[in-house]
């Protein structure tokens, strides 16, 4: 079978409800993980999402702020539970679909100040990414499982409009860099949207909003991510190449989020 999964920081599923119908019923993803829900588990606009045919959920959700949450067309079971987020915040949910387990984060932004002695912002961020990396580290890389959401680091030259102007700027620096290259390792993940679409081409999922026309300045940064373990990179490579993709048109919509999903296709 088929399995197409998506990826999207909606900024207020209950906001986007409708977006989130369209992308749905004009992308066709079985399981779509979102993240900055911004609303509790009894909040969640349920029937939106069973209307486009994704009545399986499950939700982590925190009043006003973060949040995420899981919708499949197919029957979850649970995973894992991580405890990465020193500070309690709402902000991993993980799902095994098919047999796949499937792990959404939001990891925290980190503030302004790239620097984690005087930034406690920041310096949750990398302990963010060093739990989870010392999660994967005891992880076999055989089993199949997918990496998802919105990890808040552009991680290469070609993942931001400027590398020179970004490197000093936070979801750019090298200290992040080198934590996200860190977890990558922990398990040997592949990044399956550069696998589709190799550098040197620029490749964004978010724009800020201050931007009048996002794609004239085009001053984006590629901050949401689909990572595989190796036990998945047969399905995610069938044909010989990585089927993944940005939906930047998403970002054209009206009152739109400031993310674009991304999506990757499986045959499992």
């Amino acid at each position: 079978m088929q399995l197409r999964l998506a990826t999207w920081n909606v900024n207020s599923v209950r906001l986007r409800a409708e977006q989130i119908q369209k992308f749905v019923t004009e992308a066709t993803p079985d399981v779509l993980c979102m993240q900055e829900i911004k609303c509790q588990e009894g909040e969640f606009p349920s029937q939106a999402f069973e209307a486009v045919g994704l009545p399986y959920l499950k939700i982590a959700g925190q009043k006003g702020s973060h949040g995420v949450a899981i919708a499949s067309r197919l029957p979850m079971t649970d995973a894992p539970v991580l405890e990465v987020c020193r500070e309690g915040h709402a902000r991993v949910v993980g799902a095994v679909v098919e047999g796949v387990e499937i792990q959404n984060f939001y990891i925290p932004a980190g503030g302004d100040v790239p620097d984690r002695a005087v930034n406690a912002k920041f310096d949750h961020k990398l302990d963010f990414f060093e739990r989870i990396t010392a999660d994967m580290a005891r992880r076999d890389p055989k089993a199949p499982l997918a990496l998802v959401g919105d990890l808040n680091v552009a991680p290469g030259e070609f993942d931001v409009w400027s590398h020179k102007q970004m490197s000093r700027v936070v979801s750019h620096t090298p200290i992040e860099i080198a934590a996200m290259a860190e977890l990558k390792a922990a398990l040997g993940f592949i990044d399956l949207v550069r696998a589709a679409i190799p550098d040197p081409q620029k490749l964004f999922s978010w724009w800020s909003y201050r931007a009048a026309d996002f794609r004239a300045s085009n001053r984006g940064l590629r901050l949401d991510h689909i990572w595989i373990s190796p036990g998945l990179e047969a399905a995610a490579l069938r044909t010989g190449k990585a089927q993944a993709r940005v939906h930047d048109d998403v970002r054209d919509w009206d009152r739109p989020s400031d993310h674009a999903p991304v999506s990757a296709d499986f045959g499992l």
